[in-house]
């Protein structure tokens, strides 16, 4: 029986180097290259920046690891994810669609999911390549950060759970890695809910002491039960005021193992080490193969928890460190597919969700990530800094080792490739907005398929790019962007993240034009004055947005108030709630 698996194993390491003859000799046969069905192994880092990594240009963060990747692969230069922030992002990538045909956005500023315990998610009528994967055979698993919902009715309903989404193995984050899980200055939610907490006890305590002044000077008629109850309520706020901090480290921050709790709050100095054991289990046990593993990584999302041997190791402070981390995981990963023999039948991709953030600072001491030379960041639907992110392909044998690719590639492009190399069919019944990346990939295809892509925040449509093949030419079109603050930054500075509507953006009549392929930093506005063809280019871009928008249907949106709100009898909780600690598990080996 061993020398079996052997001969298997033997058999899938010269399989991909014969395809690899084959397709050189006759590009046709392209089409029979899902024939291989190989492992696929999906790599997706947390608020990366392009300009982060040493293959995209940075010579000063060491990320040798990725760089091996890109250049044993094919590396894109200019992969777009379909959004600026990680929840639409993410969702876009499962299902190869605009976030908005799903309703995975938000119409009033919700911009992700806010709570664990929210009822909003992928909806479980939207299909993921996890799942067609599962269905033709696949061993499925997803490590890490989720972020797309879990409960609708019960805390235990799991509607949203990957493994409702074809995934057979789920060991993670079913939310986001976040600053307030380590108490951060830097907040998403927890500092604006004690100033709102505080704000209401100062309300409710004036209105007590008011009532209590009226009362004994006899000024007014009252009774005591409304100063009693003003007096309650006044307490209760400000205990809620001190307690939210934690309520949210324990309501949001845990691990799950598929259905169960096995970490609640996180004990951080465990958390890289459990993810690489847990990655490293999930490859041995389905190394007979074919299996499809996402590895979605926490890291380089703030609070940066980083492991002590790494700390003030890198020229970009804790920033850096924490890169510096997920390249040597990449390299752990890579080691582990090496020792079992994996490495010439996995095609590994690595990408990040989003830009990185620039508004992540505090004083002078930067905690987000660099976008090189691209304009904006995290956030922000339109500028490339929010959505230029790295694209690495590695298939040894078959993938042609350092090319570089530089047509329009979208993360929604991973979904029917993958489809297609298990062997699957892209579904029929909806817009799949990805494209099949293989013949682009392979080099039996000059162009993308992508004539067009439009950049959404939230519902709002802010930007569309034009691929003018005939010119060799990709114009870039902007209908909304933010207010950057303070005037002249590059960010919208102050807040957590630029706007997508309302006083602090700005709709541009006529709209800004730009060429990417002479002006990929956006600086220069070309004008009817500038640009001999502006008026057919708007027109062309308009035309296209038209017919786009003609293919979207009204679906209900997941991040608006009423599936984005904090829900108690939706809060997952592995003891009696309020009471939600647990360690289920043992440290890592």
């Amino acid at each position: 029986m061993l020398h079996l698996h052997r001969s298997c194993l033997c058999f899938r390491s010269w399989l991909p180097a014969m395809l690899a003859v084959l397709l050189s000799l006759a590009p046709s046969a392209s089409s029979d290259i899902s024939a291989s069905r190989p492992n696929i192994l999906l790599l997706m880092a947390d608020d990366l920046g392009i300009g982060d990594i040493g293959c995209y240009g940075n010579n000063t963060m060491r990320t040798p690891n990725i760089d091996r990747l890109a250049e044993d692969g094919v590396k894109l230069t200019q992969h777009i994810s379909a959004a600026s922030l990680c929840t639409p992002s993410r969702a876009a990538f499962l299902t190869g669609r605009y976030p908005v045909r799903s309703g995975m956005v938000s119409s009033i500023g919700y911009r992700v999911l806010q709570w664990t315990g929210a009822s909003g998610g992928l909806p479980t009528n939207e299909t993921t390549f996890a799942k067609i994967l599962k269905e033709k055979g696949y061993a499925t698993g997803l490590i890490g950060k989720w972020h797309l919902g879990l409960n609708c009715e019960s805390a235990s309903d799991h509607c949203h759970h990957p493994l409702h989404h074809g995934f057979d193995h789920f060991y993670g984050m079913p939310f986001s890695l976040m600053g307030d899980c380590a108490r951060w200055e830097l907040s998403e939610k927890r500092v604006n809910l004690e100033q709102k907490l505080n704000f209401l006890f100062q309300v409710l305590a004036l209105v007590a002491l008011t009532l209590v002044a009226g009362k004994l000077t006899h000024l007014i008629p009252v009774s005591w039960m409304p100063v009693i109850w003003s007096a309650l309520s006044a307490v209760l706020l400000l205990a809620s005021s001190y307690f939210v901090g934690a309520l949210i480290v324990h309501a949001d921050c845990f691990l799950m193992r598929n259905h169960t709790i096995t970490e609640q709050p996180m004990c951080f100095r465990r958390t890289t080490p459990l993810i690489l054991q847990e990655v490293a289990s999930f490859l041995k046990r389905n190394k007979h193969g074919p299996f499809l593993l996402f590895v979605s990584f926490l890291h380089v999302h703030i609070p940066l928890i980083t492991m002590e041997n790494f700390l003030g190791k890198s020229l970009h402070g804790l920033y850096g460190d924490n890169v510096e981390e997920m390249d040597w995981m990449v390299g752990r990963i890579l080691d582990t597919l090496d020792v079992e023999g994996l490495s010439n039948s996995t095609l590994i991709y690595f990408t990040s969700d989003h830009g990185g953030s620039l508004e992540n600072q505090l004083g002078n001491t930067q905690y987000g990530g660099w976008n090189g030379i691209y304009k904006g960041g995290k956030g922000m639907g339109g500028w490339e800094g929010g959505i230029r992110v790295p694209g690495i392909f590695r298939w040894p044998g078959v993938l042609p080792a350092g090319r570089v690719i530089g047509e329009p590639t979208s993360l929604m492009d991973v979904f029917p490739t993958v489809v297609r190399l298990a062997g699957g069919e892209v579904p029929q019944d909806r817009v799949i907005d990805g494209q099949d990346l293989l013949p682009l990939l392979l080099g039996t295809a000059q162009h993308s398929d992508h004539e067009f892509l439009m950049h959404y925040c939230e519902r709002f449509l802010h930007a569309a790019r034009w691929h003018q093949r005939d010119r060799g030419t990709m114009w870039k079109v902007h209908f909304v962007t933010p207010v950057f603050q303070p005037e002249g930054a590059g960010a919208c500075y102050g807040r957590k993240v630029c706007p997508c509507f309302g006083e602090k953006v700005v709709h541009h009549d006529p709209p800004l034009l730009f060429d990417l392929s002479r002006d990929p930093s956006e600086t220069h506005i070309l004008t009817p004055a500038s640009e001999p063809v502006f008026y057919q280019v708007m027109e062309r871009v308009q035309q296209a947005v038209r017919e786009h928008q003609r293919t979207l249907s009204p679906v209900p949106l997941q991040l608006d108030r009423l599936g984005n709100i904090w829900r108690p009898w939706l809060q997952p909780c592995c003891g009696p709630f309020p009471l939600c600690w647990c360690l289920r598990e043992d440290d890592p080996q």
